[in-house]
């Protein structure tokens, strides 16, 4: 992993995202380290979180998808106060 210390993470936040978009970035305050940025996609895979439909939309790879098919037990008629 990177270290960047919070001084050069201030200065250049350019840098630091390019870096946390290959690996997590260690950022230190006074040599100790104190926060670690990453990107989304890694948040996202660490946290289990699942990826919303813009995500799986844009998503270059095939992915399963079984829709769930409805019988008319749902219907209703609407209600008009």
């Amino acid at each position: 992993m990177t270290l960047m210390s919070s001084r050069e993470f201030n200065q250049d936040t350019g840098t630091a995202k390019k870096l946390a978009e290959k690996e997590p970035l260690i950022i230190t305050d006074r040599g100790e380290p104190s926060f670690v940025l990453l990107s989304y996609k890694q948040y996202q895979r660490l946290s289990g979180l699942k990826p919303s439909l813009s995500d799986m939309l844009s998503m270059k790879e095939d992915i399963e998808f079984e829709p769930v098919i409805l019988d008319d037990s749902f219907l209703r008629p609407a209600e008009f106060d």
